[in-house]
């Protein structure tokens, strides 16, 4: 049989192609940790955090930050419950800790994995750039100083360390080689390439990743795990983020609904999407959840999901317009769910366990009314097709589908 998308769907969109030798992108989320630096979130309970993780655990995302330790009492002892609900539900995500590249915010990182007994990546991080070089009064050799000593630490303490340089996207190539060197020296088994506020284009992200990997040739790991994780402030860290791991990147840091500081982080939800259609995610992970993940963090966090927000939001595949519900309507007709969801659609909702909607507002046709009254238990007649068509037409917005309910019932 044809494939379907070849025949009916001339795809203009130039590469989507796997790297050669590269499956598919690791993901690592930050909801629970990035994402709650932003100005606007509710900060989730305990058991609200539990409820996120195993959501993130549905999904099949690779690894979760679990908080950073330091910074409190509270924060131990949420990691903590985090890192237990994942060993005793024997989850596949495996979770990190961010910790500043100082011993007295690894060293609690190291106590919880004691207690609990699983591995813990030590997220530790650092400024590179000479801006924030310049505010903090630092040097380079300072910023050596103090990852060296960080670095003996978990190396004596044998944990597992992914060495992060924030601000990347805007530090001297000299100044990332001295750093990035240092630590694959030391022994850290993952380098995380920041853009901290945002600054890169993909052009960017794909010199910096291109360099970071020469680098760690140079060292004699060429194959050292190299993660991105980068912000939204000009709108660019899905794309971004995707240029990365075309440029080398083995794993891609996000947070659900791109929660994060000022503008926030590469959104999780859609990087997945864009993952699924490139190709890029595999069909043993699906995607049927994604809607649920995002609700659980947007209640957790009292972000709300906007309206036309892609893929999860209210609007995302529901249309009042009569020309495009009449298309999709023809396909619903013949049965065809895989027409329905992609003759008006560049994202078809089936793969994500969603469904085309047909609305009844100013904009649509008779074809939307009847739809809706067959889908809701009435008979189309011609008296009630036209008295609920006359109110749609007078209407300033979509109907609600009691105000439908009641002008269906009104003759009655």
């Amino acid at each position: 049989m044809p494939n379907r998308t070849d025949e009916l769907i001339h795809d203009w969109n130039e590469g989507g192609h796997l790297p050669p030798g590269r499956v598919r992108p690791l993901v690592n989320d930050e909801s629970l940790r990035d994402g709650l630096q932003s100005p606007s979130v509710h900060h989730p309970s305990a058991d609200e955090m539990v409820e996120v993780l195993h959501a993130i655990e549905a999904l099949g995302i690779d690894a979760l930050n679990i908080g950073l330790p330091g910074a409190g009492p509270h924060v131990v002892a949420t990691a903590k419950r985090l890192a237990t609900e994942i060993r005793d539900g024997r989850m596949r995500v495996s979770p990190n800790c961010a910790a500043r590249t100082m011993v007295q915010d690894i060293e609690p990182i190291r106590r919880i994995m004691e207690d609990v007994g699983i591995p813990i990546e030590v997220a530790m991080f650092i400024g590179s750039s000479p801006i924030r070089m310049e505010v903090e009064g630092w040097t380079v050799d300072h910023l050596l100083a103090t990852s060296e000593k960080a670095l003996a630490y978990c190396r004596d303490h044998q944990l597992p360390v992914m060495y992060v340089t924030e601000d990347t996207t805007r530090a001297n190539p000299d100044t990332v080689r001295r750093l990035y060197g240092l630590a694959l020296d030391m022994g850290a088994e993952r380098l995380v390439v920041c853009d901290t506020c945002g600054h890169a284009t993909p052009d960017g992200v794909r010199n910096l990743v291109r360099f970071v990997r020469r680098v760690a040739a140079d060292h004699g790991k060429p194959d050292v795990q190299i993660d991105w994780h980068g912000h939204n402030d000009r709108g660019l860290s899905v794309i971004n983020s995707i240029a990365a791991y075309e440029a080398g990147a083995d794993r891609l840091h996000a947070t659900a609904l791109g929660i994060g500081e000022r503008t926030g982080n590469c959104p999780m939800d859609l990087l997945l999407v864009n993952l699924r259609l490139l190709g890029w995610w595999p069909e043993d992970r699906p995607l049927n959840s994604l809607k649920e993940y995002v609700r659980k963090v947007s209640e957790a966090t009292r972000v709300p999901v906007p309206k036309n927000y892609p893929v999860v939001g209210p609007d995302a595949f529901e249309t009042g317009t009569g020309v495009h519900a009449a298309a999709v309507i023809k396909a619903l007709k013949r049965n065809d769910t895989w027409l329905a969801n992609r003759v008006y659609s560049g994202v078809p909702a089936d793969e994500f366990g969603l469904e085309q909607r047909i609305a009844v507002g100013p904009m649509s046709g008779k074809s939307n009314v009847v739809w809706w009254l067959e889908h809701n238990g009435f008979a189309a007649d011609e008296d009630r097709v036209n008295r609920i068509f006359s109110a749609a037409k007078s209407s300033d917005r979509v109907l609600t589908d009691a105000e439908l309910g009641e002008l269906a019932t009104a003759g009655a």
